[in-house]
């Protein structure tokens, strides 16, 4: 049966393809990638293609963004959705903001006692509800390595949370998947990491003690060390490997132990 969103995925595809010179730029800056098969690499490329031209990327000035920058952005944010299926997962935004450098934040907070606190904070960068996404462009430059950073995917995360509302920690979960598995795994690993900082702020915690400012920082923490570090994470908290492991239906950790496996051999 002929599909007009088809036949436009179609028409969007043929008059953008991923050159192979763009696909070499993008081995060698994003080892993240490395390990996927050829038809996930398509998918991939595909789909880094249609979230282009949904998405409008705002590049401020002091930003030189070209086609190599925008699909190195677009392979980062549609990794995690790379075995999902196509529901626009990333509804509820249009626009993708790039400074040239971290920028200054009205931040707003009601402690316990509902004293509200504001101040200023410096960030790299931002996901609003039902509004844009910010990121820094030297963040998203330095993202795509197997160390436990990736601004893309810790933003696009956010984005994740938003889909039940305000960020909490808690995205859409799919139908074989128990949300009180999910809430234990999440809360007792988030819980373990804020005894130990609160013990001792200066903690060396396992991973990035941002994880311990609240259960929406704790999940797209964890989600960039699921995509670039998954033995750190899974040494960690293995509960919380295996419940993202189930949402994202991805696992980063067998594909970084072939990589690992060839270059040993």
């Amino acid at each position: 049966m002929w599909s007009l969103r088809a036949w436009r995925r179609q028409r969007i595809l043929a008059r953008h393809p991923i050159s192979s010179d763009a696909w070499r730029m993008l081995d060698e800056r994003l080892p993240i990638i490395a390990g996927l098969d050829t038809a996930e690499r398509q998918r991939l490329g595909e789909r880094a293609v249609l979230f282009l031209h949904d998405k409008h990327l705002s590049a401020l000035p002091g930003v030189a963004l070209d086609a190599h920058g925008r699909l190195l952005l677009a392979v980062q944010a549609q990794l995690p959705l790379l075995q999902l299926d196509e529901l626009n997962w990333y509804q509820g935004f249009h626009e993708i903001v790039l400074y040239p450098d971290d920028f200054i934040s009205p931040q707003r907070h009601r402690d316990a006692s509902g004293v509200v606190h504001e101040w200023d904070g410096e960030h790299s960068g931002e996901a609003w509800q039902q509004g844009p996404v910010i990121l820094a462009w030297p963040g998203v430059e330095a993202s795509g390595q197997w160390d436990g950073y990736n601004l893309v995917i810790h933003e696009m995360a956010h984005k994740l949370d938003m889909l039940n509302g305000d960020a909490n920690g808690l995205p859409p979960l799919h139908g074989n998947m128990r949300i009180d598995q999910w809430a234990s795994a999440m809360q007792s690993a988030y819980d373990r990491m804020n005894e130990q900082l609160d013990a001792d702020p200066d903690a060396e915690t396992a991973i990035d003690p941002y994880a311990a400012e609240d259960p929406a920082e704790f999940f797209a923490v964890t989600s960039e060390y699921f995509f670039s570090a998954p033995d750190l994470l899974t040494a960690a908290f293995p509960a919380v490997y295996a419940q993202l492991q189930l949402f994202y239906r991805q696992d980063p950790l067998a594909r970084l132990r072939r990589i690992e496996a060839l270059h040993t051999h």
